[in-house]
């Protein structure tokens, strides 16, 4: 399962280097839409996440684990044949539903054959697996695009992927009884007006903070996507109450009170998580001038701390048996490392290393920059399997995903409204210049433009993106409180 679990995590930033995007968009001369390559991939990977927990129950883990395999196997595929970019967004697009199964499935299967108390632990494994396909991706989809093309970039990860798929089928002993109903009978237990309303909803929820924090809340697209959202929530929340004879998200599970901190905490801990290592960077590099290869050098010790939290949660809670403690204590880390991220940005002082502390913090207490889980990730993933009961933990496993990839977006577009918000009337503000307008466009565009500037420019436009990064330090701050009030009221019982 590991060789699965580290394309799908490779699979996430392969084209993110950007000879990739370059040579992708050149070849099928559409470089103005190569972000959607990527977009594509993590909205199917978010919408379908979901669906996989009520998926198991019906059909078993192992064979939904298989067809998850077969799904990406094929979008990888498809990917390095596609000849215009319309197919290789659909591909990619593909590969996310495949790619969303073989994280979110590990995760449950691992609750089945784990135990309660060794779950922590083998969880902090995962997450080692998990990093080093997430910091594997981006450098390797650079050297192939490079040298042999970017088109093998996909095609590489096919092969691997039917290996995984032999090795599961022939070695994956799962324990329980087996249902040997009739695969028709199966299928009409499928909710498929559910399925087909929650996929709405979360795709119009996706585009509508994606298209509204990069083009204009007003924009006639966002709003469209805001009106179907608010259309197909409301029948998804009908069809599971009243018409969903096997619902495949139940209401019970969603707002279940044990359930439900345990997702808010994932859900406002990725927020935070996305929005402080989107712009701790770009602050290091356009306040404190650091060069693209030290900020990444501030981000090695992130990396280390967040594998560091996860596995030592999960060898504390193997010793006592005690989770909510560690959820405590990991998210006043969270909060210790938010008021260090402020404190460092400007309130206090301008410190490259008060930031890097702050991260180390972050990525310790709860997420780091790349989805490796901290301590208080792992714990409440052991408090939510331990409170969901075999019967209900593949649901709630699943749901769980969810809240963190939702939160991982709307984290994303909401620090980008703050910061462009605040950048543009702090530069209007600072700037008297004839060509304010241009000088305000540029430097929102390109950090490089500012050191064409004359100094005195120079500095109030470094300037404005210190009051720009300290009010989405600030929002982050906030919000990490609110985190602590909600791991405070978890109402889990320790193992």
């Amino acid at each position: 399962m590991g060789i699965g679990l580290f394309l799908a995590a490779m699979d996430q930033t392969i084209v993110v280097a950007g000879t990739s995007y370059a040579s992708i968009g050149s070849e099928l001369e559409q470089l103005q839409r190569t972000t959607w390559i990527a977009t594509a991939y993590m909205l199917t990977v978010t919408s379908f996440q979901p669906l996989y927990g009520k998926l198991c129950n019906i059909f078993g883990r192992k064979p939904v684990l298989l067809c998850a395999y077969g799904i990406f196997a094929l979008g990888s595929l498809c990917c390095g044949l596609a000849r215009t970019m319309d197919e290789l967004i659909f591909s990619r697009a593909l590969a996310g539903v495949g790619g969303g199964g073989m994280t979110t499935i590990v995760s449950i299967i691992l609750s089945d054959i784990v135990p309660l108390r060794l779950r922590g632990k083998w969880q902090g494994y995962v997450n080692i697996i998990y990093t080093c396909g997430s910091i594997s991706g981006a450098p390797i989809g650079g050297v192939v695009a490079d040298s042999i093309g970017w088109r093998w970039a996909f095609l590489i990860q096919t092969l691997p992927c039917l290996g995984a798929m032999l090795v599961v089928a022939f070695y994956l002993d799962l324990p329980g009884a087996q249902d040997h109903s009739s695969f028709l009978s199966k299928i009409k237990r499928i909710d498929y007006l559910g399925s087909i309303t929650l996929i709405a909803s979360i795709l119009s929820l996706l585009v509508a903070f994606d298209h509204g924090g990069n083009i204009s809340w007003s924009d006639s697209v966002t709003l469209i996507s805001i009106g179907t959202l608010f259309l197909s929530l409301s029948l998804f929340i009908i069809v599971e109450n009243y018409l969903a004879s096997e619902p495949i998200a139940s209401m019970n599970i969603i707002f279940n009170k044990s359930f439900l901190g345990a997702y808010l905490s994932n859900f406002f801990g990725v927020s935070v998580m996305m929005t402080v290592f989107f712009y701790a960077p770009i602050y290091l590099q356009a306040v404190k001038q650091q060069s693209a290869s030290m900020t990444s050098l501030w981000l090695v010790f992130t990396v280390l701390a967040g594998l560091s939290g996860s596995l030592g949660s999960g060898f504390i809670m193997q010793a006592t048996g005690k989770f909510y403690a560690i959820s405590v204590i990991s998210y006043t880390m969270l909060i210790g490392g938010a008021a260090c991220l402020l404190l460092s940005t400007g309130v206090f002082s301008h410190s490259a290393a008060g930031v890097a502390v702050g991260l180390t913090l972050v990525s310790l207490g709860n997420v780091g920059p790349f989805f490796n889980k901290g301590a208080g990730t792992t714990s409440t993933l052991i408090a939510l399997v331990s409170n969901a009961g075999h019967e209900n933990q593949a649901m709630a496993t699943a749901t769980s995903y969810l809240f963190r990839s939702l939160g991982s977006v709307l984290g994303v577009a909401f620090g980008n409204n703050i910061e462009q918000q605040v950048l543009r009337t702090t530069l209007r503000n600072l700037l008297d210049v004839e060509n304010i307008d241009e000088i305000i466009r540029r430097s929102r565009e390109s950090l490089s433009y500012i050191n064409t500037l004359e100094p005195v420019l120079q500095e109030k436009v470094r300037n404005g993106y210190s009051v720009a990064v300290q009010a989405i330090m600030t929002v982050g701050y906030g919000i990490n409180s609110v985190q602590k009030i909600i791991a405070l009221r978890i109402s889990f019982m320790d193992m």
